[in-house]
């Protein structure tokens, strides 16, 4: 009885202060036997935020609209992560690729053509960022800025997005990420009250599990000063050393080309962005009591 009135509490608490609902949460080793197919049962079963990554990406086309509304009322996501670039005539548009090809079989890159001619050559589907905010209100976003390798172009573009986000009154709610380091130190020194997230593929440490390579990746990452480790999922071969060097005040989140992004709960501190620590206590203890 006590655990079902625990339960109810934490659940109207859950509503009350918006944080991630149950559906968006699952444990850390369920998340490497999904991705890596392994069973570690010795691995601490730390609580893990899911977020979707462009959007409803498997069920829909990737950072499109239909992918990004679904995943803004799917309550198997806490928050939305999508990417932007310029076009040509300086149109901030949402797309992942520096090419066409791979979603629409053209060649062309976004950068060289106008949104005009991007609108045409993929029916509609690319959206202007400004287009975007407009519809997207309940849950934090990731917002990946997709550097061209222009140190100045990069700073620009996190300008005009981060006027953006201000006009819609997200800046509590809005990550800034990238793999561009200039990119990420531009928004700390512009933009210190913006979390940012440092994305990172392979390293070597994903593979080479010694360390002072792990040791080494942390040293890196904290030049940059961002918030959040972002690591594709390749690197949870490397999981344990990853939590056991883990600073207390950075987080982790691992990715993957699929609709998937993990947050990871190692910490007190390990809070989903634009989450309040009391709705980040209800979401740990309903994961405490929940089977």
């Amino acid at each position: 009885m006590i655990r079902l009135v625990t339960r109810l509490w934490i659940a109207t608490a859950l509503l009350a202060v918006g944080c991630a609902g149950p559906r968006a949460t699952v444990g850390l080793r369920d998340v490497v036997a999904q991705e890596l197919g392994r069973d570690l049962s010795d691995l601490p079963n730390h609580r893990c935020t899911i977020g979707a990554h462009r959007g409803s990406s498997v069920a829909y086309r990737e950072n499109t609209l239909p992918a990004l509304l679904a995943a803004e009322t799917d309550p198997r996501y806490a928050f939305i992560e999508f990417d932007v670039q310029y076009t040509a005539d300086r149109h901030i548009v949402v797309f992942h690729d520096q090419r066409l090809f791979r979603l629409y079989g053209r060649l062309r890159s976004v950068g060289d053509i106008t949104f005009a001619e991007l609108s045409t050559a993929t029916d509609g589907e690319i959206l202007l960022f400004r287009d975007l905010m407009e519809q997207l209100h309940r849950k934090p976003l990731n917002i990946e800025i997709k550097s061209q390798g222009d140190p100045e172009e990069d700073a620009r573009l996190i300008d005009e997005v981060v006027a953006v986000v201000r006009s819609h009154g997200r800046e509590r709610d809005v990550m800034i990420s990238s793999i561009s380091t200039e990119a990420i130190r531009y928004v700390k020194q512009a933009y210190p009250a913006f979390p940012t997230g440092r994305i990172l593929w392979i390293t070597s440490s994903t593979y080479l599990h010694v360390d002072p390579l792990t040791t080494h990746l942390y040293e890196t990452f904290a030049e940059t000063g961002a918030d959040y480790l972002m690591l594709h999922v390749a690197n949870l071969r490397n999981l344990k050393a990853l939590l056991a060097d883990k600073p207390r005040n950075k987080t982790i989140m691992f990715w993957d080309f699929d609709d998937r992004m993990v947050l990871v709960h190692r910490d007190p501190g390990d809070r989903l962005w634009g989450t309040s620590r009391w709705a980040d206590l209800a979401a740990g203890l309903w994961y405490q009591i929940t089977p």
